[in-house]
């Protein structure tokens, strides 16, 4: 057996049997599965709450406008003064009080309006609030104008417009930012891998040089060999504990959630995002006529070649980056000298995640998003993001994909070969914390 065939199998085993490995290895999925079923249970609980709004009405408008729903419900109070009706409310523990005073005008009615609560009141809540008094402020102008409560009621409706392909299948609003959504969350999976096995990769090559094993194995083999060995070896028990991680909190979620009864879908409202991420959420979100369609658009997704160019931009991805940890291992006494370099690593990274996302949603094939879908340390995220669209045309075209994977393999030897130089040098240096004019002094050694 090879020199290099054995340092990755020794490198495989040394981790794979190690008890953190294990025990990490099987308590994760439990621990990511329970904490998924909590969000979704809390979530449940938590918007299973009503707020009560007491309101105190002193104008001829707005008697039935407000109508008590599933997580809000109005409580009308009368013959009371403000203040009265502000203990009131807090006295009961209501959410808060909506103040409508009188006036001549429905404009100086709304214009005067108040809510009040104990702390700054909920953006949802304003909004409803808010759409209750816009409605009757524009069906008011309106029947000035000489419109009929009827015909207001005939207009008053919101407009989509339909849509179709040129062979005339119905394209469906907001499908490509789910697309989109859908490939950020393998790109965001090989970002967490290359920053957790990448950082493995580097922590073992310091615990090797300070112990000065490493002087007793390059004496039998080359530094370049022991490098890749680790790399690989490093990158299979990685692989070992990602696919157990996958099958385990599969089968565990879909037995716990059966079992249980909780809607994981649930979490999809958990966050309250403000401006244009709610927009952009309410755009995406399918309308219930429209979601056996959005189900069969995301059926036809091709999950085979999307899982196939997922593991293929995994491997390179990580292959890269893990030469790089390694040469900063190398370079290094300790971890705590390599806070300096691990921040340019991973800056492509962060960046291909946040601009990947903003690019791929307004315009996957833009300038920009065809450009970090090709720039080798930042395609293996992007890219991903576009793939959903499918290959050829109306998606990603073949050429953007083979020059993507030919760049990063390119890149890959380019990075193996100029890490191999430092990982050579570096390895053999104690006692003096290098910075970068020293790690370009011994890419010419």
């Amino acid at each position: 057996m090879s020199k290099l065939a054995l340092i990755i199998k020794r490198e495989y085993l040394a981790k794979v049997r190690n008890k953190s490995f294990v025990i990490m290895t099987f308590l994760s999925p439990i621990l990511m599965v329970g904490m998924v079923v909590l969000i979704a249970y809390l979530t449940e609980v938590n918007d299973s709450e009503t707020r009560v709004i007491t309101i105190l009405n002193e104008s001829n408008y707005f008697s039935t406008d407000f109508n008590s729903t599933e997580g809000t419900a109005y409580v009308i109070l009368r013959d009371l003064s403000l203040e009265e009706a502000k203990d009131s409310t807090a006295l009961m523990g209501f959410y808060g009080l909506l103040h409508i005073p009188n006036k001549k005008t429905l404009q100086e009615v709304a214009n005067s309006t108040f809510f009040y609560s104990k702390d700054a009141p909920n953006t949802g809540i304003l909004d409803k609030l808010e759409t209750v008094f816009q409605d009757r402020l524009r069906q008011q102008k309106l029947m000035e104008l000489g419109v009929s409560t009827e015909e207001f009621a005939e207009i008053d409706y919101r407009f989509e417009i339909n849509t179709e392909t040129y062979e005339g299948q119905q394209s469906l609003k907001g499908i490509n930012e789910i697309k989109a959504f859908i490939g950020g969350g393998f790109g965001y999976l090989i970002m967490m891998f290359i920053i957790i096995y990448g950082g493995f990769v580097m922590r073992s090559v310091i615990e090797e040089k300070t112990s000065r094993i490493i002087e007793v194995i390059i004496s039998s083999v080359k530094p370049f060999q022991l490098m890749m060995g680790k790399i690989i070896g490093t990158s299979l028990a990685g692989l070992t504990q990602f696919a157990i991680w996958i099958i385990s909190a599969s089968l565990l979620l879909f037995v716990i959630t059966s079992f249980l009864g909780i809607d994981p879908s649930g979490l999809q409202n958990a966050a309250v995002m403000p401006g244009d991420a709610v927009a952009t959420m309410a755009a995406m979100s399918p309308p219930a006529d429209n979601m056996q369609l959005y189900v069969q658009e995301l059926y036809q997704i091709p999950w085979a070649m999307l899982i196939f160019f997922f593991m293929v931009y995994f491997v390179l991805g990580y292959l890269i980056y893990s030469s790089i940890y390694a040469a900063i291992g190398a370079a290094v006494d300790n971890e705590t000298d390599t806070q300096q370099f691990i921040f340019p690593i991973i800056l492509p990274l962060m960046l291909a995640i946040y601009v990947g996302f903003f690019s791929v949603f307004s315009n996957p094939h833009g300038p920009i998003a065809v450009g970090f879908s090709l720039f080798p340390l930042t395609s293996p995220i992007v890219m991903l993001m576009r793939l959903p669209g499918g290959i050829g045309e109306g998606g990603v075209p073949i050429w953007q994909l083979l020059t993507s994977i030919a760049l990063l393999l390119c890149t890959f030897i380019g990075i193996v070969w100029l890490a191999s130089k430092i990982y050579r040098v570096g390895i053999l240096m104690y006692g003096k914390k290098p910075g970068y004019k020293d790690l370009f002094k011994w890419l010419k050694y």
